[in-house]
Formats: structure tokens, sequence, C-alpha cells
């Protein structure tokens, strides 16, 4: 048990170590680089416990930039990256497929048709970020229900109906989506923004927006890591074993659902995180959702911000929606699990 517990603390603070790292290159990199020494001491210099012992080596301008450009940029792409693929981890987990996720399951189409619904009717006049959240949520909610309850045969959700109900019902969002692009008039470039996917508009107020929802939701799901290990077993193995099957998959999915949500409301509609991440980490932690959720959540941080910064840094002096990268890695890693899926199926 200690040697076990010990290499879940060692797994988790290389991962994180290597988190920090890659946030901080991110920062430094741009139309302006900036040292990664220099953005080290930049933030350093915010911290009160620290900053009377920080001697000032960067201007105004850099400073600026560090703080009120790319750090929340940066912390809201590790916070979206860590929520998707957590929300990721916790729906293969319930349903013991890797191609299940909040993307493919519709929850990202249903947040940005709940979006897309506040920013038409104007109900962003009072707190724009906190209607638009909520609006998101709502959405992501409704597409849930839809879809688990398409899919539900008796007290059983086989994998494949619940795929393709996901599919359907994502579709049929999207429709309603591209409907409201259609008569949103001069809203349209807020909606586009939602489909596309994207880190650029991100502020400190998007990141204390997050925060609440990544911290409580990802303990949430962590407390029930037990649960999703004896799931492996299957739901009768698992209820004999004292895990009350139908209660803990009612409670994963609605919080699984508001943290894609949640992120998704930030940034818009960015697809696959929760797909790629959870299964490679899979591959290399194991099963083990007490080491499998922190290790997702810490890649995806990591894969998020290093594809933002691809994004923002291949085709300058613009920038390309980091939905578009994602979507590109994570579509032909989708048909890859397709095909060895059904080499599986065939026998090998």
């Amino acid at each position: 048990m200690e040697a076990s517990v010990a290499r879940w603390a060692g797994i988790s603070l290389v991962l994180f170590i290597v988190m920090v790292g890659v946030a901080i290159v991110a920062t430094a990199v741009g139309p302006a680089n900036i040292s990664p020494d220099k953005v080290v001491l930049i933030i350093l210099s915010k911290v009160p416990v620290v900053q009377d012992y920080i001697a000032q080596t960067w201007t105004v301008g850099e400073e600026a930039i560090v703080i009120n450009v790319r750090l929340p940029r940066i912390l809201l792409g590790l916070l979206v990256g860590a929520s998707l693929a957590v929300a990721g981890v916790t729906t293969q987990g319930i349903f013991k497929n890797p191609m299940a996720d909040p993307y493919i399951l519709g929850v990202s189409s249903g947040a940005a048709f709940g979006a897309s619904a506040v920013i038409v009717i104007g109900l962003t006049i009072w707190m724009q970020s906190v209607s638009i959240t909520m609006g998101a949520m709502a959405g992501a909610l409704i597409v849930s229900f839809l879809v688990f309850n398409i899919a539900r045969t008796r007290n059983r959700i086989p994998v494949e109906t619940l795929l393709l109900s996901g599919i359907a019902v994502s579709a049929f969002f999207s429709a309603i989506t591209s409907f409201l692009m259609y008569v949103s008039g001069h809203n349209l470039s807020q909606i586009v923004f939602w489909v596309m996917g994207a880190l650029w508009s991100s502020n400190w107020n998007h990141v204390l927006i997050l925060i609440p929802f990544f911290v409580a939701g990802s303990l949430i799901i962590y407390a029930f890591s037990r649960d999703m290990n004896l799931m492996l077993l299957g739901d009768d193995s698992a209820s004999h074993l004292g895990s009350d099957v139908n209660r803990v998959k009612a409670i994963l999915v609605a919080v699984s659902s508001l943290l894609a949500a949640a992120a998704v409301s930030v940034t818009g509609i960015i697809g696959f995180v929760g797909l790629i991440i959870p299964h490679i980490m899979r591959l290399i932690v194991g099963p083990d959702h007490r080491v499998l959720v922190p290790a997702s959540a810490l890649v995806g941080a990591m894969f998020l911000v290093l594809a933002d910064t691809f994004a923002r840094m291949i085709i300058q002096p613009t920038e390309m929606p980091v939905g578009i990268v994602t979507a590109l890695i994570g579509a032909p890693f989708f048909v890859y699990l397709l095909i060895r899926q059904k080499k599986a199926l065939r026998g090998g």
C-alpha cells in the first residue's frame, strides 16, 4: 500500500513539475519574447511573501504582457485542459469505453447552444461572463439528459447506443446553433467564437469563474475513484462489492457534464481533449482511477497549453483557434480507436 501511494505521489509530482515548466515557457514565447527567468521573476514579484526580495530587471511593458495578457491565457488553458481531461476520464470510466468523452456525447454542442442562445436573446447585458457560463451549463445538462435517456434501455445504457445518441443529439443542437448564427445579426462574431473554440479572449474573470468548478468537480470525481475502479469489474460485481452503481453513475455524469460545460463556456467548443488524454494516460499509468484522474488532469492541462501555443505561433501575426488544433489531432485519433475496436471485435 505504501509503495502504491509513493508511486502515485511520484508520478503526480513529476507531471506537476513538467506542467509548471510548460506553463512558464508558454508564457515566455510570443510576438514579444520574454525570457523564462524574467517570467518567473515577474510572477514572483506579485507574491506578497517574496516580492520585497525580487530586484526588478524587466520593463513595465514586459510586466503588462505577462500579467495582463499571457498569464491569464495560460492559466485558463491549464484549467480548461485539466477540466476536459477529468470529464473525459470519468465518462470513459463509467462506460468502460475509450471512445466516450463529453465532446462525442454532445455536451460541448449543448454548451455552445446554451451560450449562443444567451447571446442572441440578449441576456449578456448584466454580468456577461456569468450569464454565458450559466447558459452553457444549462445547454450541456439538457443535452446530457436527452442523450442518456434516449440511450437507456430499462436499467442499462449500451455504449454503442450511447455514442450514436450523442452524435445524433449533437448534430441536432449544432444545427440549432447554426440557425442562431444565421439570425444573430451583430452578435454573429460572438457565436463564431463559441463554435471555433479559442483562448484569445482569456482574462482573469474567466479564470476566477472556472476555478471553483474545476476544484469542486475534480474533488467530487476523485472521491468516487474507488467506485469507478469497481465498475471496471462490471456493474453487478461493483454492486456486490458495496457500490451503489446507479447513484454513482448519476452523480458522475452530472458532475462531469458540469465540468465540461464550465470549461467550454469560457473558451467555446474545444473537442477531443477528453478523448485523447485519458486513453494515453491509461496506457502509461494503468486503469487505477486514483492515479489516472490526477495524471489525466495534469497532462490534459499541458496538452491544451501546448496546442494553444502552437496555434498562436504557427501563423503569426494572426493566430489559429486552438479548437482547430485539437480537432486536427483528435479526429484521426478517434478513427484509430474505431479501427482498433473493429479489429478487436473480429478477433485481431
